[in-house]
């Protein structure tokens, strides 16, 4: 009798894990994918896997389980690992504003497949150069999405070439309301990196879908900000591959 109710809480601790590391992820109305979890960081065992680029006077710090960012002059905080395509990248967010001498309400950005094409092997040759500025960065090949950026009046995705050159389409740029950040709430965030198909969605709405013809299909994934006060959570990256 032991042993079948030990089966038992087996077989259910396994069914209540295992949408968490295989599931069925909808790209468009035609192509539906499997996502298999690669990496996961809670934030409950500190920042080791994470390298932090950061102007002075900001602090990058892991509160009550949380990576929580108060930045005067730009941040950028890097996923340590390379990640390959195709891929799906979610984390939670919370941009504070409580008054605090960094609570302005803007920047909730990040950069993904991102590579430094005078170091492809090692983006973090450069790191002490480029120091958190945000112009440091140009020279970088990668997708960036700025969200409420300009103190929360502008929302933009730009595709980095990695000659300086970051064009931004008119589709790209955006200003309505619902494309900005609404502080003190959680936000949740997904990008799909998928042969091609580059997608931000922010609280399952989707934002950018844009498809490149040269797509970006490995690099690092970075938290991007200034003169901003958040935390971060429960950051995931799937594997995506199409369903059999």
């Amino acid at each position: 009798m032991k042993q079948a109710i030990l089966t038992f809480m087996l077989i259910m601790l396994f069914l209540e894990a295992y949408p968490q590391m295989v599931k069925d992820v909808v790209i468009n109305d035609t192509l539906i994918v499997k996502a298999k979890l690669l990496h996961k960081d809670n934030f409950k065992n500190g920042l080791d896997s994470w390298k932090v680029e950061q102007m002075p006077g900001g602090i990058v710090a892991n509160t009550d389980g949380k990576l929580e960012i108060t930045d005067v002059a730009g941040c950028t905080i890097w996923f340590k690992k390379q990640l390959e395509g195709p891929i799906m990248i979610q984390y939670d967010a919370y941009v504070i504003d409580q008054g605090g001498s960094q609570d302005r309400v803007s920047d909730l950005n990040c950069f993904w497949m991102a590579k430094d094409l005078e170091n492809l092997n090692n983006i973090f040759a450069n790191s002490e150069k480029r120091g958190g500025k945000f112009s440091n960065y140009d020279s970088l090949r990668l997708y960036y999405m700025g969200v409420g950026g300009h103190d929360n009046t502008k929302t933009r995705f730009r595709r980095y070439m990695g000659t300086g050159d970051r064009p931004l389409l008119p589709e790209h740029d955006l200003s309505e309301p619902k494309f900005l950040i609404q502080s003190n709430q959680i936000t949740q965030i997904k990008i799909i990196a998928y042969k091609g198909i580059i997608q931000y969605y922010r609280d399952g709405n989707l934002i950018i879908d844009f498809y490149d013809h040269s797509p970006y299909t490995s690099g690092y994934f970075g938290f991007r900000t200034v003169n901003n006060h958040m935390t971060i959570d429960n950051f995931q990256v799937f594997r995506l591959a199409a369903a059999e």
